[in-house]
């Protein structure tokens, strides 16, 4: 299924069922995964390894160098998860020896038209980032994180699972798991209660959520007060812990509620 116009290198590994179309150009040490397409005018350079059922649009440029000049031509590499989709004039930069060797896009995503992913980004599973995202180096996104069109976010961000950037936004500092968040500067909105019912979370974890939150962001306690209260006040869940975790490990810190007028609903 390989177009006689499209270039593929000898040493690129490419499974038996692949579809390139023409004018694609498929670098050595490269790796793709049984019944991924690649679209016309796509690049995929040294260091790419694409798994299964993948979609790459025209004028995605897949594993270029990163755009960091520490970086000094090490060998690293980009990976992509089984069934992810990437949209059109995608770019996704290696990763550098200096931090992960890798920059890791996860399973079932959907990264759309114009989105730039840098070095040794790490995105989870059944993320959506939405058109024209940017993200800097050393970023990690959890699973099922959704982040509106146009946003930026700064480099060693974290945004935690199940969580929702609003469009245009400038993420700066550490969005927790579960959360809304929007407005400028980007602020607490609420917990992303429609997601968490669309994938299954029952009303009693999601009023568990809830009432963590009300406790962080409109108690009127600081972080670590709110914290040693929901530990003390709330039995262990998953839920909880992912929670407390996030904030006592976060190293730029976490965004602030915008207004203890705000409801948590």
């Amino acid at each position: 299924m390989n177009q006689p116009l499209a270039y593929i290198h000898p040493e690129a590994k490419i499974a038996q069922n692949v579809v390139v179309e023409p004018f694609s150009t498929i670098y050595k040490n490269v790796e793709i995964g049984e019944g991924t397409w690649i679209g016309p005018n796509v690049t995929i350079m040294e260091g790419a390894r694409i798994g299964k059922n993948c979609k790459i649009f025209p004028g995605a440029v897949i594993s270029a160098a990163p755009q960091d000049l520490k970086y000094k031509g090490e060998s690293t590499t980009v990976t992509i998860g089984n069934n992810t989709v990437i949209r059109e004039c995608v770019t996704l930069n290696r990763g550098t020896a200096l931090d992960k060797n890798n920059t890791a896009i996860g399973e079932d995503c959907l990264i759309m038209a114009y989105v730039h992913v840098a070095h040794d980004c790490v995105i989870g599973n059944n993320v959506i980032i939405a058109n024209t995202v940017q993200l800097a180096g050393h970023i990690e996104i959890q699973d099922y994180v959704f982040i509106g069109g146009t946003s930026a976010v700064h480099q060693f961000v974290k945004i935690g699972a199940h969580a929702m950037v609003s469009g245009g936004s400038l993420v700066r500092k550490d969005v927790p798991p579960f959360v809304k968040a929007a407005r400028e500067p980007l602020s607490y909105a609420g917990i992303n209660s429609i997601g968490l019912r669309r994938r299954g979370f029952s009303n009693e974890k999601i009023a568990e959520i809830q009432q963590i939150y009300r406790t962080l962001f409109l108690s009127g306690l600081n972080y670590t007060a709110a914290l040693d209260k929901i530990e003390l006040d709330m039995a262990p869940s998953a839920e909880r812990d992912d929670i407390l975790n996030f904030f006592r490990n976060s190293e730029r810190g976490v965004i602030k509620g915008y207004s203890s007028s705000i409801d948590a609903n």
